[in-house]
């Protein structure tokens, strides 16, 4: 890990009261989270839960309707979406939204847009090609034409290259076959472990638990349960109602 041990020190992400509402209708409520430096931090719940509108809000691509946001002791609540890249937020939507004409190449490069162009970019696309070969072997084609799997490496290497202080990762095992899944968690274990700090929301509430120092179950809304990742595993309700037990 690259400065702080994960889960000491201050957070990193500090949210409070968080509410958030799509017109008259209320979508989070009165969520608390701390996201500490070095931590990959999950969370779970079912489809239609708030987890990807969680994500939003924390990006800036959803307003908040009331609390705080703060990063790094900033209140960031009202920055704007791009301002937040810059910071240091970046977030892997769900379904990847590679763009499909554009070459691989082309995506990891405009991933680095806040950072422009230079040695230090290429040095960055060259550590994504290592972490992900099969990028390396596509690079000139249409990243529309990767399999979903090579799609989803793309996406996470694309949000990389603005050397992130926060990933945000909104399902990335989505639709993916069960040793890409494998593959992937252990590739989000792996960045955690060289110093990034992670916000993982899954449905895939086991995979993603077995690999968070810390985690939170999200339900129509609301924190519904919080603790380490192998605490919520071991918790009968989560048992019961995410892992089929």
């Amino acid at each position: 890990m690259t400065d702080d041990v994960a889960g000491n020190g201050a957070p990193l992400l500090s949210v409070r009261g968080l509410h958030t509402h799509y017109g008259a209708v209320s979508a989070l409520r009165d969520v608390d989270i701390d996201v500490r430096r070095g931590e990959l931090v999950a969370m779970v719940g079912a489809n239609g839960a708030g987890k990807t509108t969680l994500l939003n809000t924390l990006s800036g691509l959803q307003p908040l309707s009331a609390g705080t946001i703060h990063f790094d002791g900033d209140d960031i609540s009202r920055l704007k979406a791009e301002k937040r890249v810059v910071r240091g937020i970046t977030q892997v939507p769900e379904g990847r939204q590679v763009f499909g004409p554009m070459s691989v190449a082309d995506n990891l490069a405009l991933g680095a847009y806040t950072r422009g162009t230079g040695p230090d970019v290429d040095r960055d696309i060259d550590w994504i090609y290592g972490l992900f070969p099969m990028l390396a072997e596509k690079r000139r084609q249409a990243a529309g034409m990767l399999s979903g799997g090579q799609q989803q490496m793309l996406a996470i290497g694309r949000a990389l290259m603005a050397r992130p202080r926060l990933l945000l990762l909104d399902e990335p095992s989505m639709g993916l076959a069960p040793l890409l899944i494998e593959e992937i968690f252990e590739t989000i274990r792996k960045l955690n472990a060289d110093g990034i700090t992670i916000l993982l929301v899954e449905q895939n509430a086991a995979g993603a638990l077995a690999i968070a120092h810390h985690g939170f179950v999200l339900e129509t809304g609301e924190i519904t349960l919080t603790g380490t990742g192998a605490e919520l595993i071991d918790h009968p309700d989560v048992k019961r109602a995410y892992l089929g037990m």
